[in-house]
C-alpha cells in the first residue's frame, strides 16, 4: 500500500476490512452507549488529536511513509471510524459494511466540499464522466492533507499545526446527522471557524496560566496561528488575546455540549502548558479551573493526564523533540503515581479479576518456587495488562502497551493483588 499512489484508499479499505468490521458490528454484539468515548479510544493512541502520526498502523510498508502519508491515512480512518460509530443501525454482513462504507465516502466527499471551499473538488471528470465517491473521497483527502503545514519534525510543530485535523473529525461526526443544504453548510462553516478561534482562546489563556508568556509559548502561539486560515480579523484578535491575556470564562464553546470536544480542549491546555519545561503550581491550578468550566471533574483532569503522559511514554524514542521539554523519568513517574491511584480505587474489581483468571494464577502459584521463563513472564504481563483494561477508566483511555513491562505492572497494581507469589521481574 502507497498513500502517494492513485488507489491508496481502496487498498486500505482492503487492508482493514476486519478492523472496520469489528467498528460497526462488534463481536459482542453491542456498541458502545458512548460513541464519542469509543471513538477517543480509537483516536486518542494514533496522536491526531496531538497533530502526531507515530501510533500504530499495521498496515504494508508503513514504515517507509513520511510524515503526510501517515496523518492521511490516520485522518481517513478517523472519520471512517466516526461515521462507522454513529451509525444507528446493526450491520449484519459484509455487503451491508460495503453500502455503509460507500454512503461514508460520499459524505466525506459531501463534507469536504461543502465546509472546506479551499479544498473544493469537481464531481466530473474533465471528459464529463462522475467520479465514484471513492474517488472523490481520495482526492479529497489528498489536497486536505497536503494544506497542512510544512515544517521540521518538530513535536510542537506538528502538534499545532496538524491538531487541528480532529476538528475536522469532530464536525463531520456532527455534519452526518444533518442535510447538507445551504442553510446547513453555512453553518458548519461557521463553526469550523469557531472552533478554531475557541483553540485559539484556549492556548493563550493557558500561556498566560503563571502569569508569565515565554519564548517557546510565544513561538508556538504564532505556529498555531499560521495553521488556522483565521481572516486578517481574526488574527488580529487573537494575537491581541495572547498580548492581554484571556479569561477562562471568556472562552465560549460554540457548540453543543461534548465530551469529545471538551476533552480535546483540556488536552490542548496540558500541552501548551507542557511547552515550557518547567510545569508551576500555578498551571496546575489553571488546569483544574479551566477543567471545571468545561463542567468536567478532577477525575476528567487525572484521566487526560494519564492518556497524554501513557502516549509519551509510549513513543518517547519517536517524539525525540519533546524530550527537550520533558524528563523521561519524571513523566514515567507521575504516569506510574497516577495510574496506581485509579488502580487502588479499583482493588476490588482487580482483585475478582485475578481470581478469576486461572492462568495467571497458576503462574503465580509457579513464581513462588520457581523461575519464569521469558515467555512465562510475557504471559504474565500480557495478562496484568487484560486484568487493568477492566477499570472502567481503560475503557476509554488507552494503556501504554509497550511501556508497561512486568516491574512497571508490579509497581502499579495493589501488592495484595499477588497473595500467590510475584514473579521475578
Amino acid at each position: 500500500m502507497k498513500p502517494h499512489d492513485k488507489g491508496w484508499l481502496k487498498d486500505y479499505l482492503d487492508f482493514r476490512k476486519e478492523l472496520l468490521t469489528d467498528i460497526a458490528a462488534p463481536r459482542d454484539g453491542r456498541k458502545s452507549s458512548h460513541p464519542e468515548h469509543s471513538l477517543y479510544r480509537i483516536i486518542q493512541p494514533t496522536g491526531l488529536m496531538y497533530g502526531q502520526s507515530v501510533g500504530e498502523l499495521s498496515l504494508p510498508d508503513v514504515d517507509d511513509w513520511d510524515e503526510k502519508e501517515r496523518m492521511k491515512v490516520l485522518l481517513a480512518e478517523s472519520l471512517i471510524s466516526s461515521s462507522l460509530l454513529h451509525y444507528d443501525k446493526p450491520v449484519k454482513n459484509a455487503e451491508e459494511l460495503s453500502d455503509v462504507i460507500l454512503k461514508t465516502l460520499e459524505s466525506i466527499g459531501n463534507f469536504y466540499n461543502n465546509i472546506f471551499p479551499e479544498l473544493s473538488t469537481p464531481t466530473k471528470t474533465l471528459l464529463g464522466r462522475k467520479k465514484s465517491p471513492l474517488e472523490l473521497a481520495e482526492k479529497i483527502l489528498d489536497k486536505r492533507i497536503e494544506h497542512t503545514g510544512k515544517y521540521e519534525s518538530n513535536f510542537w510543530s506538528y502538534f499545532f499545526h496538524n491538531s487541528l485535523l480532529f476538528l475536522d473529525v469532530f464536525i463531520y461526526g456532527q455534519w452526518i446527522h444533518t442535510n447538507a443544504d445551504r442553510i446547513v453548510a453555512d453553518f458548519f462553516r461557521y463553526e469550523r471557524e469557531e472552533l478554531r478561534f475557541s483553540v485559539v482562546k484556549v492556548i493563550a489563556a493557558a500561556a498566560h496560566a503563571n502569569k508569565e508568556v515565554v519564548f517557546e509559548e510565544r513561538r508556538l502561539y504564532e505556529l498555531f496561528i499560521q495553521s488556522t486560515d483565521l481572516s486578517s480579523e481574526k488574527r488580529k484578535e487573537a494575537y491581541k488575546i495572547f498580548e492581554e491575556g484571556f479569561a477562562i470564562e471568556d472562552i465560549n464553546l460554540p457548540t453543543e455540549n461534548s465530551w469529545l470536544l471538551k476533552k480535546f480542549f483540556l488536552e490542548v491546555a496540558i500541552l501548551t502548558i507542557w511547552s515550557d519545561k518547567k510545569v508551576e503550581q500555578a498551571e496546575l491550578d489553571f488546569l483544574k479551573r479551566f477543567t471545571h468550566y468545561l463542567g468536567s471533574s478532577d477525575e476528567d483532569l487525572e484521566n487526560s493526564m494519564i492518556a497524554i503522559e501513557g502516549f509519551v511514554l509510549e513513543h518517547w524514542e519517536q517524539l525525540e523533540y519533546l524530550q527537550d521539554k520533558q524528563d523521561y523519568q519524571q513523566v514515567s513517574d507521575q504516569f506510574i503515581r497516577r495510574v496506581a491511584r485509579v488502580a487502588e480505587k479499583n482493588k476490588t474489581r482487580l482483585f475478582k479479576e485475578m481470581r478469576e483468571n486461572e492462568h495467571i494464577l497458576n503462574l503465580m502459584r509457579k513464581a513462588r518456587s520457581n523461575e519464569l521463563t521469558l515467555e512465562e513472564k510475557e504471559q504474565v504481563r500480557l495478562e496484568l495488562i487484560q486484568v487493568l483494561k477492566t477499570i472502567p477508566t481503560f475503557v476509554i483511555v488507552s494503556l501504554p502497551q509497550r511501556f508497561l513491562t512486568l516491574p512497571i505492572l508490579l509497581k502499579i497494581l495493589p501488592k495484595n493483588l499477588f497473595a500467590d507469589g510475584i514473579p521475578e521481574a
